[in-house]
Order: C-alpha cells, then structure tokens, then sequence
C-alpha cells in the first residue's frame, strides 16, 4: 500500500485485575473505593489492539501509530512507563475520569473529538482500532459509536486476524456465535477493527522503544485536555458487590444420571 496507514488505537487504563473493587456512592455519583490507589494497567483488549496495530505498521512501510487514552493522567502516566516499552507509537491524552460507571456515548463523543484534533491525520488512511469490549466500560459499544462519529461505516467487531493482501485489501476474521469466523475483506482503509484476543503475545521490553516514546508522551501527559465525561442520563439506585451463593452437599456413589438429574432440577428452580 502507497503511504502506509494512520493507525488510532483507543485504549485506557483499569484497575488491575487481582485487586478486590468495591463500588461506592461518591461526591458525582458511582465509584470504586479508593480508586486513585488502586495498582493499575492497560485494559487487556486495548492491549491486544495496540500490540496488533504496531505490528501492521511494521509490515506496512509508512505506518504510525497513535494511542488515544482517556484517563486521569497522572495515572496514564504511571502506566506509561511500563507500555512505552512495549511498541512504537505517539500518545494522545484526555485528562478525565475512566471509571466503568461514565456513559458510553459521552467517552464516545470525547474520543471522537481527540481522534479528530490529530495533526496531520490522513482519514483516508485511517484505520481505527480499539478493544470489542472493555474491563471497565463494558457497553461494547464505544468504538461502533466513535467510527459512526468519524464518519466510519466500514466497522469490523471481534476480530482476531487482520491480514492486508497484495492490492491493498484488509481480509479481517471475525468471531461469531458457536466457535467460528466470519471472513470479510474491505477493499481499502478506513475502518474500524474492534480486536478481542488477537494472535499476538506481549511484547517483551525495549529499553530503546521506551526512550523514543517518552519524548512525545510527558509533553502530551502535559497539554492533555480535560474531558467533561460522566455518567450523561444514566441513574443508579445502588451499587455493591455480587452477593456469593455456595450450595455443598456430598453424596457418595450416586449415579450419574440422578446428579445429572439433580442439577437440572436445581437450575430450573
């Protein structure tokens, strides 16, 4: 392909996995306990997008790559020590809340707004990329809103293997229900390619990468612009943790058929 692409990957930070989250009431509405000290990292769909788009872009001569993240920066800035080793790319940030209680559309119309703003960004050239879902803000529909935003139809959801083919096609796979791919080819760019797990693992730490990068992050950590993201007309009457439910009993030499049987009847009641 002549030029390359213009890759944009939306990406924030969640709290890490491991840790225990307890939702609160807070001054604005809804929020996680202690959220600004909980340890955090790069939502893991995001993190597979990102790690797919530096890959294109080193097959295809004249690519960059953007990261477009909407979260507390000084919490992005953290996070950006360790990911700026990992891949080439250039940061673009919001300065705002990336809880999982804000409204999708609003993220949406935020990102959208930033995606937008990038200087020298070739919209013909562009290709979106994103998680198809989210650890924290899990609507799964946040990058369908922001290629629609953009005036992006060609939109891919799910997908897992992205290959350009020698005339400049995108053949893109796609998960559908029962285990099996969609295989869809798009003539040219733009589109939006929203990435469940990928085939790619992490890449491991370059010292090098991470100097490079670290140039262009800390003067965008620096200018990010605040983003005026809440929770829109969304309404809670509570939030609290999942209520935990453990049914033993131990039943020595019962045939298979009545435990089958049994659970049946327990999961119909």
């Amino acid at each position: 392909m002549n030029g390359g692409f213009h890759i944009v990957v939306c990406g924030s930070i969640v709290p890490d996995p491991l840790q225990t989250l307890a939702p609160m009431e807070g001054a604005t509405g809804p929020a996680l306990k202690n959220e600004m000290m909980l340890p955090s990292v790069l939502d893991p769909w995001a993190g597979h997008s990102l790690y797919e788009a530096a890959n294109l872009a080193k097959k295809v001569p004249g690519s960059k790559v953007w990261l477009v993240s909407l979260g507390p920066k000084a919490k992005l800035q953290q996070l950006m020590m360790s990911i700026a080793q990992k891949v080439a790319f250039e940061l673009v940030v919001l300065d705002g809340p990336a809880s999982g209680f804000t409204d999708s559309t609003e993220v949406a119309a935020a990102l959208a707004g930033a995606i937008g703003s990038i200087p020298g960004l070739d919209r013909s050239r562009l290709l979106l990329f994103g998680g198809c879902a989210s650890a924290s803000r899990d609507a799964g529909v946040t990058m369908q809103m922001i290629g629609e935003q953009l005036g992006l139809t060609e939109q891919f959801l799910g997908v897992d293997e992205l290959t350009v083919t020698e005339n400049g096609a995108l053949r893109v796979l796609e998960r559908i229900e029962g285990g099996q791919y969609q295989v869809s080819e798009c003539s040219a760019a733009p589109a939006v390619l929203a990435w469940a797990t990928g085939n790619l693992p992490e890449p491991p730490n370059n010292p090098q990468i991470g100097m490079v990068n670290m140039r262009t992050i800390m003067p965008a950590l620096q200018k990010a612009q605040t983003a005026a993201v809440g929770t829109g007309g969304i309404s809670y009457q509570a939030v609290e943790l999942p209520s935990q439910r453990r049914e033993t009993r131990i039943v020595k030499d019962m045939p298979a058929d009545d435990i089958a049987a049994e659970i049946v009847a327990w999961l119909k009641g």
